[in-house]
């Protein structure tokens, strides 16, 4: 979705939140929405999706409390049955919301709750005491090492634009190579290469981050600098261009990887994306320490880097099962 698309979507669903609140509710939700974009650094789609689930809860209780307007009274004098009621409503409407989507809304709510705590000392116990959903976090899908390297060192095919192919031979060798998410990389600036050993990265909450750059990645965005038309000097030129020269879009990345799947016989669970999950899945593979690729991800937490030791435990339990002599006997 497009910035400007984005933030007139924005706007109109957060004039719909506002329909059905009084002026002190108001109020707050305009601080709310202030303090998540200004002061969380909560991307735009993000905040969209608040506002939309806040949008979906403030509608329920028009009909639930059969009032049509709402205060921050009402808010904090709603009960731990009436989250229930809410939650089950959705999971059990035609929409069918699903338990995932559940959880997120439930998030939600404790981070407007807990604001409205934190500002004015407003408070509502009965959220507290709902659980949240116990969900089975879907494991990472790297690809295979030879996919990733054929991938990386793919060729441009006869007739295909040069300098566009070694762009993206750059970008899938940069994300393989250093493990960046997609919007990281694309948000990268000539000022963010620090000679030819290290990247400035900038990721979630706009925390940043150094990372190596190993000597193939160099060589990828060598090749492409020679190649591009476009002005790759200036600090503060974006990396990647697209084809008219404006920073390149993370649409038009997945397309282009899309676009070589068939070739090289890739499953559709290869994006950009899962060049990061190759990364560190592959390191891991290797003996690389969890916590060094916990810093390199820059996941503000281990538990979410521990995802990849299931990932390296299912792969041994594959290859045990397939290698063992007495695997396939009874």
């Amino acid at each position: 979705m497009k910035k400007a698309l984005l933030q007139v979507k924005i706007s109109q669903a957060f004039e719909n939140l506002l329909v059905h609140a009084n002026d002190d509710l108001k109020t707050a939700l305009r601080a709310w929405k202030s303090w998540l974009s200004d002061e969380r650094n909560a991307s735009p789609l993000t905040v969209y999706n608040y506002i939309q689930d806040l949008k979906a809860f403030s509608g329920f209780l028009i009909h639930h409390l059969a009032d049509n307007t709402l205060s921050l009274e009402s808010l904090t004098q709603l009960t731990a049955r009436d989250f229930r009621s809410f939650l089950a409503y959705r999971q059990h409407s035609d929409r069918k919301i699903s338990g995932l989507s559940n959880a997120r809304t439930l998030s939600v709510l404790r981070n407007f709750y807990r604001f409205l705590e934190r500002r004015y000392q407003l408070k509502n116990n009965g959220l507290w005491s709902i659980s949240s959903p116990r969900l089975a976090a879907p494991l990472p899908r790297p690809l295979e090492e030879n996919d990733a390297m054929a991938l990386t060192n793919l060729e441009a095919l006869p007739g295909q634009n040069s300098w566009i192919h070694a762009r993206n031979i750059a970008l899938f060798t940069l994300l393989y190579g250093c493990g960046l998410r997609l919007n990281e990389a694309l948000s990268l600036n000539i000022g963010d290469v620090t000679g030819q050993t290290h990247l400035l990265v900038k990721g979630k909450g706009n925390k940043e981050r150094i990372v190596p750059i190993l000597a193939v990645v160099h060589e990828r965005l060598s090749v492409y600098k020679q190649l591009c038309p476009y002005d790759l000097h200036s600090p503060n030129q974006p990396i990647f261009k697209g084809a008219l020269g404006e920073r390149l879009h993370p649409a038009v990345a997945q397309r282009e990887l899309r676009k070589l799947r068939p070739s090289l016989g890739l499953p559709d669970s290869a994006t950009p994306h899962s060049l990061r999950h190759s990364f560190a899945t592959h390191l891991l593979s290797r003996g690389g320490d969890l916590r060094t690729i916990q810093e390199l991800l820059g996941h503000a937490s281990l538990i979410s880097t521990q995802r990849y030791t299931k990932v390296e435990i299912q792969a041994l339990e594959k290859s045990y099962q397939s290698a063992h002599p007495r695997a396939k006997q009874q």
